[in-house]
């Protein structure tokens, strides 16, 4: 091992290769809860693609294992480093290198964080708008999960928004794809290969982004329900309908509890509402034009009355703020109530209501308890897990995924499958689709050295958080 360091140090320069003590222990993990995580032999921070291809043919000779990591906001235990290994830090590797107006896109290098991003596409009355929850998630570990967020039933999740590619293989060897175009149908579509794969196939070094024009105006509609399965049958006609909503999420009324109480928000819901409301539905609605914004207001309000809204609420500003970046803080909230894992399965949205059914039974047979909130409009459940037993936790788990997938669903919509979903995925995944994954898995990477242990191929021999 002491060979390899001495080349990356010789390649990068000491400033830029850490290792020991020198490594942060924010480098060790990503925010999952269950993970197991440990520290890497060495952690690096190239300034360019071709000082990542240098890395990854030192890797290659010692056989080190390869993880890449941004901002480590992922949920799922996709950038968790293996012992023995390398970690490739890329904030070092944060400029946005382009915004085109004319094109409407955005070059940017892996590093680069959302709000950065937004903050240099507001200049040009343009907006990237996949939002995962977090401001400080970076591009690259966007790309590498795939990530959606709530903007994602009108404009779709990120795979839907990279036009383009810089990457380097497993190989070593720096590839190119796509480009500032929309539409192509020149060979396979290795970009998209790439999106979602979480450092398994390349190592994503550049993204070009697709950007929109940013709207002037918003509002948000909080509705409670009777039932979640009251807003799952709403839904359906929401989207039907031509309002075309941003944002169109479902809170129970535990989560909503913890959401607005770990903010100390308060919505004005009349106390008889809210004694009634067991659910809540949150539609967020933009236009270029104020005027036009004040119909569709008028037209959702009208239209969620008679799918059995029990009153609706036009939020003034600052508390629709608050609610949306609650909700998108919900996982905090939920790990800081004690629970033991938060999955995002998903399913077609018109099977929500037969999906939670269905977690509830579980959760009554295990002993559990199982709140959540998730994307109404897409279908994607975020379910917050209660239960200390590990094996119960597992079947917990396993029977969760089991009813999404059996309703036509998957077991990630969002976070990915990382090192926490793996067993979960072999197990409930087609064989001839895992194997063709492996093959292609062969073709990007021969050695198996990037992101061993995620999502296929044998786990890694992990120590428990804080050992080692």
């Amino acid at each position: 091992m002491l060979g390899a360091v001495d080349k990356l140090t010789a390649l990068l320069g000491s400033a830029r290769v850490l290792t020991g003590t020198d490594i942060s222990e924010d480098d060790w993990h990503d925010e999952s809860l269950v993970a197991l995580w440990h520290a890497p032999d060495a952690v690096v921070l190239p300034h360019s693609a071709a000082e990542v291809a240098e890395i990854i043919a030192i890797a290659r000779d010692f056989a080190m294992p390869v993880t890449a990591r941004g901002s480590g906001t992922g949920l799922a235990g996709a950038c968790v480093p293996r012992a023995g290994g390398v970690l490739i830090a890329f904030r070092e590797m944060s400029a946005i290198l382009e915004i085109d107006v004319d094109n409407q896109v955005a070059v940017v290098q892996p590093g680069v964080n959302l709000r950065a991003l937004d903050e240099a596409t507001a200049r040009h009355g343009l907006v990237y708008p996949v939002f995962p929850g977090e401001s400080s998630a970076s591009l690259g570990g966007s790309v590498a999960t795939n990530a959606g967020g709530m903007r994602a039933v009108k404009y779709g999740v990120t795979r839907h928004q990279v036009l383009g590619l810089e990457a380097v293989l497993g190989t070593g060897e720096v590839i190119r794809t796509g480009g500032k175009f929309v539409k192509a149908t020149s060979g396979y579509d290795l970009t998209q290969l790439i999106v979602g794969s979480e450092g398994t196939l390349a190592i994503v070094t550049e993204a070009t982004l697709r950007l929109y024009p940013r709207q002037a105006h918003a509002a948000t509609v909080l509705a409670p329900f009777r039932t979640v399965a009251d807003i799952a049958a709403a839904v359906p006609r929401i989207v039907q309908s031509g309002i075309a909503p941003m944002i169109l999420e479902y809170i129970d009324v535990m989560s909503m509890a913890a959401i607005t109480a770990a903010r100390g928000l308060e919505l004005g819901i009349d106390a008889a509402v809210k004694e009634a409301a067991l659910a809540y539905l949150v539609v967020v609605l933009e236009s270029r034009d104020s005027g036009r914004l004040d119909e569709d207001i008028e037209s959702l309000g009208d239209l969620i009355t008679t799918l059995g809204a029990l009153d609706v609420y036009v939020l003034p500003p600052r508390a629709a703020a608050d609610l949306i970046e609650a909700r998108e803080r919900a996982f905090f909230a939920a790990k800081a109530a004690g629970a033991n894992e938060i999955v995002d399965t998903v399913v077609p949205r018109a099977q929500i209501p037969e999906f939670l059914a269905r977690v509830q039974l579980i959760a009554q047979d295990t002993g559990s308890m199982v709140v959540g909130c998730g994307h109404a409009g897409d279908g994607n459940v975020h379910l917050s897990v209660f239960q200390s037993d590990p094996e119960r936790l597992e079947q917990v788990l396993r029977s969760v995924f089991a009813a999404g997938a059996a309703l036509g669903g998957a077991v990630s919509g969002e976070h990915g499958i990382g090192t926490d979903k793996r067993g979960h995925f072999l197990a409930l995944e087609d064989p001839a689709k895992l194997a063709l994954m492996a093959r292609i898995k062969a073709a990007f990477d021969p050695d198996g050295i990037l992101n061993p242990g995620a999502m296929l191929g044998p786990a890694p021999a992990l120590v428990e958080a804080g050992a080692g």
